[in-house]
């Protein structure tokens, strides 16, 4: 049976990470087909994870019923599925849960919060140590299936399951833990309803998934989730997790990213207030470069959109306090910048530089911000004050003191006066020359 590389994106035939080649065998026929995953086993040991996740994984992805007997080494998914298609499948689980965000090396470890409700995976190869996408129905059964759970409550059949429960009703006993004959407990039935319970959501959300992604590759945003029933910082949370992930991965200023970003803002509701978050993210002393370059990113929030310039304002003045010593004598520089890159109007700009506040930093702290950000503030006041007045002096105006006929009949009438007109005055004139007054 050859070996694959673990990440198959890597084709160095020394990789030092490998992995069986997925096996599935499918049996029955009619309502009763299904895939067994003949080696999940070995192929779940290589990649350090139990092998109920990939299957689960498979289950979640097809909309389909999964069945897992650990004592029995049979991983089954129902309906009749190719191997080569479970392996591309796999490839997707082995970089959404396996391989690391920061080095892409598979020596990495998921740790289960349950009061939090969250999953982080921390790297042993790089010391990477970041929360999965917990979007993904598979993260809900991780939750409730830690990975440092004992197989023997992992590896339930959903038809053992339902025959122990029946077997019990038969013998009337009590509703404690079976024991089996090796005196370990059996958790078949309680690990057999929740995976029968989690099967109907499985099929509905899987398959509206799978429709919304062929519609629009990428489309994260449109997820079916219950994440807008959360509180706001819990919201917030997750976009400030969404970006981390992106940014450590290095790719906050590939193309597509930024709208990615901004779907995932507006599906989380957080969008005015995503800027504060982006600049905890990407900004530090170096603020004056890299707003330049986050440039695009920035503006997908701002752009039209008061409220995010306003907290854009208040994350810059959070990283001015993070970084006093260099950034606090660089503010009117910064704001400047700000202005230049049309991330901040100059409205919400003077707005905001017209009293301290505390919403994000000291006010002692603001007043000082705002001191060495007044010679920008005023020279924003006055250049908006002579574009007021140079609106006003624009226009001027013409006096002609020469009344110009505009109609024809006006016109006629202003006909110059003919040649004989013009003589018999030039010859009354000269006769009122010699005209003596007192003969009048």
């Amino acid at each position: 049976m050859s070996a694959l590389n673990v990440n198959r994106n890597v084709s160095d035939a020394f990789y030092r990470y490998k992995m069986p080649r997925l096996l599935a065998k499918v049996e029955g026929k009619g309502n009763g087909i299904k895939t067994v995953i003949v080696n999940m086993t070995e192929i779940a040991k290589a990649l350090g994870r139990p092998p109920t996740y990939p299957t689960k994984f498979f289950g979640c992805e097809l909309g389909a019923q999964t069945q897992f007997d650990i004592k029995n080494d049979r991983f089954i998914v129902n309906g009749a599925h190719e191997a080569g298609k479970l392996q591309q499948m796999l490839d997707i689980f082995i970089k959404k849960f396996v391989l690391c965000p920061g080095c892409d090396n598979p020596e990495t470890v998921l740790t289960v919060y349950a009061k939090k409700q969250t999953i982080s995976q921390s790297c042993k190869a790089c010391g990477y140590n970041g929360q999965l996408d917990m979007r993904h129905k598979l993260t809900t059964f991780i939750l409730k299936n830690p990975p440092e759970m004992s197989p023997a409550a992992l590896g339930a059949s959903l038809t053992e399951g339902k025959k122990a429960k029946r077997g019990k009703k038969q013998d009337g006993q009590s509703n404690s833990p079976k024991q089996n004959s090796d005196g370990s407990e059996n958790e078949l039935d309680a690990t057999g309803d929740v995976d029968e319970d989690d099967w109907a959501v499985d099929v509905s959300e899987a398959a509206v998934k799978a429709r919304m992604e062929d519609l629009t590759s990428g489309a994260k945003g449109l997820t079916i989730s219950d994440d807008l029933e959360k509180t706001p910082k819990e919201r917030i949370d997750l976009f400030y997790s969404f970006v981390k992930m992106r940014r450590d991965q290095g790719i906050l200023t590939t193309a597509g990213v930024d709208k990615d970003i901004v779907t995932e803002a507006e599906r989380l509701d957080v969008k005015d207030k995503a800027p504060l978050i982006l600049c905890e993210l990407i900004f530090d002393s170096g603020i004056l470069t890299q707003m330049k370059t986050y440039r695009n990113l920035l503006f997908r929030f701002t752009h039209g959109n008061p409220k995010a310039q306003k907290a854009l304002l208040g994350g810059v003045e959070c990283i001015i306090q993070l970084n006093q010593i260099v950034l606090l004598p660089k503010v009117a520089h910064v704001l400047k910048g700000l202005y230049d890159l049309d991330l901040v109007e100059e409205e919400v700009m003077i707005e905001w530089g017209s009293k301290p506040s505390r919403k994000y930093v000291s006010k002692e702290l603001s007043a000082d911000i705002l001191a060495k950000a007044a010679p920008f503030i005023t020279w924003l006041k006055e250049a908006e004050e002579e574009s007021e007045e140079s609106d006003n002096s624009d226009v001027e105006i013409e006096y002609d003191d020469r009344a110009r006929p505009t109609t024809l009949i006006e016109q006629k009438n202003a006909a110059p006066p003919s040649k004989a007109a013009v003589k018999v005055k030039n010859d009354n004139s000269e006769e009122g020359d010699d005209l003596d007054i007192d003969a009048i």
